[in-house]
């Protein structure tokens, strides 16, 4: 494995990637879902709106800037789309869904009959770039010297083959295996990663739902009835990430997202702590950070981060983004100690410097991974977000 962050991430306060969308985007993204103007109409708003929320990071005193989302309908649009092989199918019957999959298991209870996917039909080759536009416009609206603090986000391999499984994600006479499937989507990713890097692009943040709902034992419990062996999956996916991954420059640095859902509302859709996923994937995900909720009790305890290797970084989601309760520092301080304490128990054990080297904090998750956002203001926002700038002083003083 490379380790590109050498145990110093790019800041100590962080937040996940989206951000509350612009009223003036926000409104105009309501005409386009109600069919009263087109996409290419967005586009304008899209721009001031980008604009907006760099100048708000900055301002606030967050060197990583993401464009907030703002060009996204949903946090995981913008890759399986743009894919050759893949097909769009607007309305796919409920039955080619797992039903126990968190938030699908949501649409079965609300009686859903059908629903919008994607499907490969056909070998997967990346003829079109997913972000590289969007990047190249962040790069040219910030400073040169401020390129390398962009983080790109985009969704994981696994987010529509862990909705609709080994049999119902590709056509059978395409790929005859997960593996074949997931080393044709990987070099599409990688060859996304690279044009992006060679742009000056020097973090990417994978967001992965799917590795939070193994730690589940509603799905758990419900692949076992199905004969699914859930180990073997997350194998699966653990082993996607890494084919992505493999092979990257060394001063490019790969983080992974993991929540328990942020759908409309700010609604979560799975619970349980790290504990069961934590070895394998702390040990054996090819990655340098690991963004980990830790807003509520439905994470678990600081536990599983004695698994934590050294020479990986922990950035832990203490700040909520689904409602407006704003924590307190000294909150934030002493989850930081008492999770810098864990990581001290480990093994190897370490000394408290060294775990608070390893450790950063930021918000849980996004504040709109989908465009109606999370019922926060923006003022709110601010508000979490200064908050994070300031704990991080308080516990890393020495930190840029």
């Amino acid at each position: 494995m490379t380790s590109s962050i050498h145990l110093k991430p790019p800041f100590r306060a962080e937040h996940v990637g989206s951000l509350i969308r612009t009223r003036a985007l926000y409104e105009k993204r309501r005409q386009l879902e109600a069919g009263k103007c087109t996409a290419d109409d967005l586009k304008p708003f899209e721009d001031e709106a980008v604009k907006h929320v760099v100048k708000l990071q900055q301002d606030l005193g967050l060197k990583t800037i993401t464009d907030g989302e703002m060009r996204r309908e949903y946090f995981f649009e913008g890759v399986f789309e743009k894919l050759e092989g893949m097909t769009c199918i607007p309305n796919r019957p409920i039955s080619t869904f797992k039903p126990y999959i968190p938030h699908i298991a949501s649409m079965y209870a609300t009686g859903v009959q059908e629903a919008e996917t994607i499907y490969c039909t056909g070998k997967i080759k990346r003829t079109r770039s997913f972000y590289v536009d969007d990047f190249k416009y962040l790069k040219s609206i910030v400073s040169p010297e401020d390129v390398k603090f962009i983080k790109v986000t985009m969704c994981a391999p696994s987010w529509f083959h862990q909705r609709h499984g080994s049999d119902q994600t590709y056509d059978l006479s395409v790929y005859d295996s997960d593996d074949e499937y997931f080393d044709d989507l990987g070099k599409a990713y990688r060859e996304e990663i690279k044009d992006l890097y060679d742009l000056g692009c020097r973090h990417i943040q994978i967001d992965d739902p799917t590795f939070c709902y193994f730690c589940s034992d509603f799905m758990v419990s419900g692949m076992e009835r199905a004969a699914v062996d859930h180990e073997e999956l997350l194998d699966t996916y653990i082993r996607a990430i890494n084919v992505i991954t493999e092979g990257r420059p060394s001063h490019l640095t790969i983080s992974i997202h993991m929540c328990r859902g942020n759908y409309k509302g700010g609604v979560h859709f799975s619970e349980g702590g790290y504990g069961r996923i934590a070895i394998k994937l702390f040990n054996t995900l090819d990655v340098d950070v690991f963004y980990l909720e830790y807003d509520t009790e439905r994470a678990g305890d600081f536990t599983p981060l004695k698994y934590l290797p050294l020479d990986k970084v922990a950035v832990l989601g203490l700040v909520t983004t689904k409602n407006p309760k704003l924590e307190t520092v000294e909150e934030l301080k002493a989850r930081v100690s008492q999770a810098a304490t864990v990581l001290c128990q480990g093994e190897p054990s370490r000394s408290m410097e060294v775990a608070l080297n390893q450790l950063c904090i930021s918000t849980q998750c996004g504040f709109a991974s989908v465009w109606e956002g999370n019922p926060v203001t923006e003022e709110e926002e601010i508000r979490k977000l200064s908050l994070l700038v300031e704990t991080a002083k308080q516990i890393w003083p020495d930190a840029n």
